[in-house]
């Protein structure tokens, strides 16, 4: 079966059904990456990514094998917003968001290049820990619309999909959390270079 990953979603759902294991794992291989990386970026801690992150694919497995998916959308969209609703379960248990830690394996604003020197460094990485500080204040509403669009680089069609509100709502939410960033980061006399 050398063309199984050229198939499309929809035929590797169809064959997994019938007991082809091997089509389920093609769609792992093809969206991990992205849903981890959706999942990391709301909750910012690694085991807890981790934990949701095996949450979201044995719900996945669970509903396509009770033949409770649905074909019409997309499959990334709706894993995307299994992993998304489990995030915010997670927010919603813990009712509050973690701290920000400044020793975690991922760092999404790891961007310093290597040619600059150490002082520059220090002041860029204080900088991006302060600005991680101030989207974790944000209302969930509002950070989870923030991450979906500038680190998981979705539109607001896709946001407004996964989320289950209208584009203008996605795009109202987009806008409160840059005017809340904004008011912060004047607030707080932060210097973004």
């Amino acid at each position: 079966m050398k063309g199984r990953p050229s198939l499309s979603d929809k035929d590797l759902i169809r064959l997994y059904l019938k007991g082809d294991d091997k089509a389920f794992n093609v769609l792992f291989s093809r969206y991990s990456s992205r849903i981890y990386t959706a999942i990391y970026l709301f909750v910012n801690d690694t085991d807890e990514a981790n934990d949701i992150f095996q949450e979201t694919f044995i719900k996945i497995i669970d509903t396509i094998r009770k033949g409770k998916y649905n074909e019409e959308g997309k499959f990334v969209q709706w894993a995307l917003r299994i992993a998304n609703n489990l995030c915010i379960d997670h927010f919603r248990k813990n009712k509050r968001s973690k701290i920000i830690k400044t020793n975690d394996d991922f760092d999404i604003f790891d961007t310093i290049p290597a040619s600059e020197n150490q002082e520059s460094a220090i002041i860029k990485e204080q900088t991006y820990k302060a600005v991680r500080r101030v989207i974790e204040e944000l209302p969930v509403e509002q950070k989870e619309v923030l991450m979906l669009r500038m680190y998981a680089e979705l539109s607001f069609k896709e946001i407004a999909q996964l989320t289950g509100v209208s584009i203008n709502t996605a795009l109202g939410r987009m806008r409160y959390a840059l005017i809340n960033l904004k008011k912060a980061v004047e607030e707080k006399a932060l210097v973004l270079r």
